[in-house]
């Protein structure tokens, strides 16, 4: 369970940031429209990354984290919506590490660290 919230956390910040910055970039054009011909292209590249890669991988990664910890399925809507809305995945991933992990999050386990016998 431990690897699958990694891979869960990992593409929380990674969606939750391009879709910041979609936000970020797209108020701006709405403050100032001179500054559309140089954010046209971060808006795009950030959009088709957020939109067609990252949050399809994020949607597999949630559901995936939900079956292993066996959590209620408010939970994975709650982390499904986190994906439209700019902020809320760090709030619900945060929530989330203290509802699963209250003393901490463990340390990885290596082979090289793992106890021999």
């Amino acid at each position: 369970m431990d690897a699958a919230f990694r891979r869960y956390r990992l593409m929380s910040f990674v969606t939750g940031t391009t879709l910041l910055t979609l936000f970020v970039t797209l108020a701006l054009h709405q403050w100032d429209l001179s500054l559309w011909k140089s954010l046209k292209p971060l808006v795009v590249v950030d959009g088709v990354a957020h939109g067609t890669i990252l949050y399809p991988i994020y949607l597999v990664l949630s559901f995936q984290f939900v079956m292993k910890a066996r959590l209620h399925i408010g939970y994975l809507l709650a982390m499904l919506l986190a994906g439209f809305v700019p902020g809320v995945a760090f709030a619900v991933e945060y929530y989330l590490a203290r509802k699963i992990y209250p003393d901490g999050i463990p340390a990885r386990v290596t082979s090289d660290s793992a106890p021999r016998g």
